[in-house]
């Protein structure tokens, strides 16, 4: 017998289909000689079994093939996907974002992310705009975030040419628990050391490395920079958005930002707080404090650092407590038409 969602398409109301109870999510991981700057910090604040001490970074929810996060029962978010369609998934066919919990122990490469269009005639994959959230920050801590107004382009090609640092034509910002910073596609920017944070962003791996300090990894080689990529699709004229989130006390669900590809919201709850269908898709809740989600039918304890994902066509939910949540969703069909490629090439980060 067929599942009661095999048939979950378009032709068929989001209010004709069952309900589809909140799902918790586990993450994938880049680690290793993939992330040379990650370190323990999600096993020693959010309690994440990561594979080594050098890990970077928590896929939370991702559905990038072989970094897909699954669900309590193993199942991955595309197999998911193809179970539940737009139950859960609502107008969308691809997921069109990606969640991620970064620990950098140390500086990242200075790099930017193609636009859309770009993306797709070069690698067949999504753009990648994103937004950071910091939730610690070492004393001192930092990100480089645009090129400063005076720079000049000719100034940074110079520098590449030569090998220098060009890390003095940056913008460094300094950063503490609570700031909210927007990436668009084309920014130069980089994470400092010693920065905890919640990365929302496409779902896609394209990152073009612009520099990376003549770091070498264990066989005393370079990791690869993509200069004419970068230099391609760099938009010096951009600034981005900065936010912060609201006090632990400011009651309710507050956005915090809405950009072209996603939307990011945080909830503070002191007792209890509904939270309000969206049909238009799924949507992605991270708990920054302990907190429970409640339906008529069931609850989730959520610890900090756990995240889940909301069908579009959820029961009705509340979630009780004291503490913080953000919340993010793809904008109404923020994803493009040719979203899904076939070319293969990655880059980490």
């Amino acid at each position: 017998m067929s599942s009661p969602f095999s048939h979950a398409g378009s032709e068929i109301p989001l209010n004709e289909l069952p309900l589809l109870p909140p799902m918790r999510m586990r993450p994938s991981y880049r680690h290793g000689d993939m992330t040379p700057w990650g370190g323990d910090s999600l096993q020693t604040v959010f309690h994440k079994s990561i594979p080594d001490n050098r890990t970077g970074e928590a896929l939370e929810i991702s559905a990038v093939p072989g970094f897909e996060s699954r669900d309590d029962n193993g199942a991955g978010l595309r197999d998911l996907m193809d179970r539940y369609g737009a139950t859960m998934m609502g107008r969308y066919k691809e997921f069109p974002l990606l969640l991620k919990l970064i620990d950098a122990r140390e500086k990242l490469s200075v790099q930017i992310h193609p636009q859309d269009t770009y993306a797709f005639a070069s690698e067949g994959k999504l753009g990648k705009s994103e937004a950071w959230v910091v939730l610690r920050a070492q004393e001192g801590a930092h990100i480089l975030y645009g090129m400063k107004p005076d720079a000049k382009l000719l100034e940074l090609i110079a520098a590449l040419e030569a090998e220098d640092d060009i890390e003095p034509l940056l913008n460094r910002v300094p950063v503490r628990a609570g700031d909210v910073f927007y990436i668009p596609c084309g920014m130069v920017h980089a994470i400092g050391e010693g920065v905890l944070l919640y990365e929302i962003q496409q779902s896609s791996d394209v990152t073009y490395r612009l520099w990376d300090y003549k770091r070498l990894n264990e066989k005393g080689e370079k990791r690869e920079l993509h200069i004419r990529e970068a230099l391609d699709v760099m938009d010096l004229s951009l600034s981005g958005i900065k936010a912060s989130l609201p006090a632990r006390e400011s009651r309710g669900i507050h956005r915090l930002l809405s950009v072209p590809a996603f939307t990011l919201d945080c909830a503070c709850i002191v007792g209890e707080w509904p939270l309000a269908p969206y049909r238009e898709s799924f949507r992605m809740l991270t708990a920054l404090d302990a907190l429970g989600l409640c339906w008529k039918e069931g609850e989730m304890k959520l610890a900090a650092g756990e995240s889940l994902l909301l069908p579009a066509n959820c029961p009705a939910l509340w979630l009780n407590g004291a503490g913080r949540a953000l919340i993010a969703a793809p904008q109404p069909l923020a994803m493009p038409a040719k979203a899904r490629g076939n070319k293969q090439r990655k880059h980490a980060p």
